[in-house]
This record gives C-alpha cells, structure tokens and sequence, in this order.
C-alpha cells in the first residue's frame, strides 16, 4: 500500500530458518503478540479497577480505552513508511523499548491527567508489537509454511490475548488493584525487549520514503480514526444524543479522513494506495472483515456484559474465557490442516454457519442464566472466529502479493489498524442496540406489572411472606418486595434485550453466509458459460 519513493526492485525473499532457530522466532512472536493483546484486555475489561485506583467516574475511565485505542489504530498507518527507512531491527528495537517504558511508568501513575497520557502512548507502544508479532511468526517459514502454519499461528497469537486477559486478570488484581496488572505487563515487555535484542529480524533493502506531505496525511488520518474512536467509545455512554460534540466529533472524523483520501490520491509517492484499497478486490475483503468483526461482538461486548448486569463478577467468568481462548486455539490447528487458497470461502461458509446456530442458542438466554450455560455456544464462536480469519489473511495477502512483495507488510498494518476500529465499532453498536432493547422491553414490563394486576399481587405478596421473618413492619415489607420486584423486571427486561441481539447476530451470519453461497453460485455459473464459449 505503501509506493516507493523511486522504481526499485522487489526484495528477494530471505530463505527459511533452521528448525531450531525458527522455533525461536516463533516464541518470540507468541510473547510478543500475547503481551500487546494482554494489555489491550486489561485495558478494557478494567476499567472498573482503574477508575477506583484513580478516584474517577467508569464515565471518565471510559477516555482511557478511547485514548489507547487512537494511536493502536491509527499509527500502524505511518508505521509503513518508517519501517521501509529506517530498517525493521531499528523499527523493532524502539518499539519495544518505548513499550517497556511505559509499563515501567505505569507502576507509579496515581492521577488521572498521567493517566491518560500513559494510555495514548501505551497505544502507541502495542501498534509495531502487532506488526512484529506478524513478522515474528512469518519470517522463518518458507513461503507455503507462511500461509498455512503462520498465518493461523499468528492470528490465534494476536486475537487470543483479551480473552487471556479475562482469565488471569482477577487473579492479578485481586485486593491489590491494579499494581499486579502493571508488574505483569511490565514483566511481558521486559521479556519481549530481551528477545528482540536476542533474534533480531533479518533486514530488508532499505529506501528514503518518508515525505513531508506524509506527516499531513497522517494528522490527517489520526484525526479522523480519533473522532470515530471517540464518538464510537463514548457514543453509547451519552446516548449518542445527551451531548451535541459526539455528533459534531464524527462528522469533523468524516471531513477529515475525506481529506486524508484527497491528498492521498493526488500524491505520486502516497502514504496509502488508495486506488488499491478501493480496487474490488480489497473492498469485498475489507467489507467481509468488517462484517466478521462486528459479528464476533457477541462474544466481546454481549457475554462479560449480560453476566456483569446479572450480578456476575470477573472471576466467575473465568472458566468461559479460559475454554474460549482454547476454542481459538483448536480453530488455529484446523486451519494449519485443512486451510489451503482454494478453501478460503468454504472455510468462511462454515464460521458463519457455527456462530449463527451458537447465536440462536445464546437467544434462548434467561435471568437464571450463568457462564457455564454459554460455555459451549461461546467455545464455538470463538472456534469459528479463527476458522475465519486466517483464511480472510490468507486471501488478502494473495491479493498484496499479486501487487508485489513490498504490500504484504501493507497489508497487515491495514489489517490491524480496520481491525481496531471495528472492534470498536462493533462495542459501541452492540452496547446501544441492548441499552435501547432493554428500555422498550422494560416499558412493555412495566405496563403489564400493575396493582390490579393479579399475577402482580400473588408475586407481591409471595416476596412479603418471604420478607416476614426480617421485616416485622408490613409497610417496609410492602416497600422492599415492590423495590425486589422492580429489580427483576429489570433484570428481565435486560436479558431480553441481551436475547435479542444475539438473534440479531444470528441473523446476520446467516445473511451473510447466504450471500457467500450466491456469490460462489454466481462465480461457478461464470466459469461455466466461460469454458462453453467458443
């Protein structure tokens, strides 16, 4: 994606590792990967924590996952250039180190203003881990081994470590708040520094690329991912509409990533191949990542959530995302034995399959539930989720390839930064779809749970007789059984709206899968008329 600066040839590429080093390549990307996706778990599933060490709102703390977030999104953007000229052991080295600093600063952060500035440059840290970890994992392979083992290695490696983060982060926190946490991440760094300095990457041909209209584009770029990062972080926080900056926020987003395009476009040396990224090809596969993206919130932004609102704590989520995580490591090894170009959409036909009937199961959700119920429909999202997207990778860097050797890297960081934001995108929908179901499902309960109602009355009376051997005075006793049972309509209410999108993601995987099925249909009946013309 990114153009030289003047013709030159394409890199050779380097020949595989010997096994032994190889391996070592291949730990190195794991803890590196697993490091970058533990810190952006704890990040956003501690945020509750944060804000008591912090003395602040969850309302505020919620400005420390969007400020994390606008740099891990938007800076691998820039990062393609920069690797190009200054060398990929120099492009590693300081990525790390700046990462080891900051979690060595994050021991010591008390305020929330330190915080904050931690946080964006915490983002700005895990952005070349992601990259490194990819160039970790693929470097040592030989061309196919690339495709079919590095690929899935690499993704389970990157999509795995918020998962991870639920499994050990109650145990980390527990009454220390979150100094373990940060003890924890600054450990990981420390180790992926030792390991970079230990194997460093093999460098590639060097060119001066960096221009100055490239530091326009990127202000450009990052202003535009930070407004929609934002407004998408704190959309469903304000209601979208309680505040009127939200909406100025993501047109002024809109306005300046359309500026982004403009310069890009009129520029012989570009920061981003826009006619390449606009070509069919990529759209179809930008879209399709997309799409798969906001699918999986169900398993990102529905099931921790609809738990918390039913009185569920972190550390009874454990043994769920202990078995996700497993479940995603069990649709990586599928994918390295089956997973070949030809199979790319029959891979995907059968992910979105197995999240729609897990979707459909999930919709059958009642306030009784808890996470053992859900263990087995989430084992199979989060199966089907690397069932995916190695696959998806796979097609898209066939695609950079077909380009030429230097838009691999491209698209990886391309990959990474749509990714950011649609795991964003996909939170902040999920969250505003629930919140509006939960309050029409609560006032459809509500005009039903009246006075004279009958089932009304036993129910009211069933929790004052409960309330008799505590409550001798039938006034507080009338007061606390109404207040129980409006908690429970609540409760209800929630759940239903919980159940609702889950339908609604079954749905949609199943449309989905449907279009895949008349797209091949479509292709196959191309191919026909194509071998009986003359």
């Amino acid at each position: 994606m990114s153009a030289p600066a003047a013709p030159a040839a394409a890199p050779v590429p380097h020949p595989p590792l010997p096994a032994g080093r190889a391996l070592a390549f291949m730990a190195a990307a794991t803890v590196i990967g697993l490091s970058q996706g533990l810190q952006q778990g704890f990040v956003s599933t501690s945020l509750p924590q944060l804000a008591g060490d912090l003395g602040i709102t969850t309302t505020s703390a919620a400005w420390l996952l969007a400020v994390y977030m606008i740099p891990r999104a938007a800076l691998p953007v820039l990062l393609i250039k920069i690797r190009t000229q200054f060398g990929l052991r120099r492009f590693a080295e300081i990525g790390v180190v700046i990462y080891a600093a900051v979690a060595l600063a994050s021991i010591w952060v008390s305020d929330f203003r330190s915080a904050l500035v931690l946080q964006a440059l915490a983002g700005a840290a895990a952005a070349p881990l992601s990259t490194l970890a990819f160039l970790y994992m693929l470097d040592p392979l030989s061309p196919q081994a690339k495709m079919v083992l590095g690929l899935p290695l690499a993704m389970v490696v990157l999509m795995t470590g918020p998962s991870l983060a639920r499994v050990i982060g109650p145990s980390l926190i527990g009454d220390g708040g979150m100094a373990n946490v940060h003890m924890a991440g600054l450990g990981m760094a420390l180790v992926s520094l030792m390991l970079v300095l230990a194997l460093p990457l093999r460098p590639i041909p060097r060119q001066k690329v960096i221009e100055p209209l490239d530091f326009l584009s990127f202000m450009l770029i990052g202003l535009g991912f930070g407004g929609l990062i934002i407004g998408f972080v704190m959309g469903p926080i304000y209601n979208w509409t309680d505040v009127s900056w939200i909406g100025v926020l993501l047109a002024a987003a809109v306005l300046s990533l359309t500026l982004a395009v403009a310069v890009e476009l009129n520029r012989s040396a570009p920061l981003l191949d826009i006619r390449w990224l606009a070509s069919p090809a990529i759209l179809h596969l930008t879209g399709t990542l997309l799409l798969f993206r906001l699918i999986l919130s169900e398993q990102s932004a529905g099931a921790p959530r609809m738990f918390q609102v039913l009185g569920m704590g972190s550390d009874q989520m454990v043994a769920l995302f202990a078995v996700i995580s497993l479940a995603g490591v069990m649709g990586a090894l599928a994918c390295i034995a089956w997973m070949r170009p030809q199979r790319v959409a029959a891979f995907h036909l059968v992910a979105l399959l197995i999240i729609a009937g897990a979707a459909f199961l999930d919709a059958q959700v009642t306030p009784d539930w808890r996470p053992a119920q859900m263990i087995a429909t989430q084992a199979l999202v989060g199966f089907a989720g690397m069932l995916f997207m190695p696959p998806a990778m796979m097609a898209g860097l066939i695609s950079a390839l077909s380009k030429g050797p230097q838009y691999i890297l491209s698209f990886v960081i391309v990959f990474i930064s749509t990714q950011s934001l649609g795991g964003v995108l996909g939170s902040s929908l999920f969250t505003t779809f629930t919140t509006h179901r939960q309050a029409l499902h609560l006032q459809e309960l509500a005009a039903q749970v009246t006075p004279t109602d009958p089932a009304t009355v036993q129910a009211l009376a069933r929790r004052m007789a409960g309330l008799a051997g505590t409550l001798p005075d039938t006034a507080l006793r009338r007061m606390q059984a109404a207040t129980e049972l409006a908690q429970q309509a609540s409760l209800q209410a929630w759940t239903q709206a919980y159940a609702d999108a889950y339908a609604l993601t079954g749905w949609a995987a199943l449309i989905a899968a449907a279009a895949l099925v008349l797209h091949l249909l479509r292709d196959r009946m191309a191919l026909k008329l194509m071998e009986t013309d003359p």
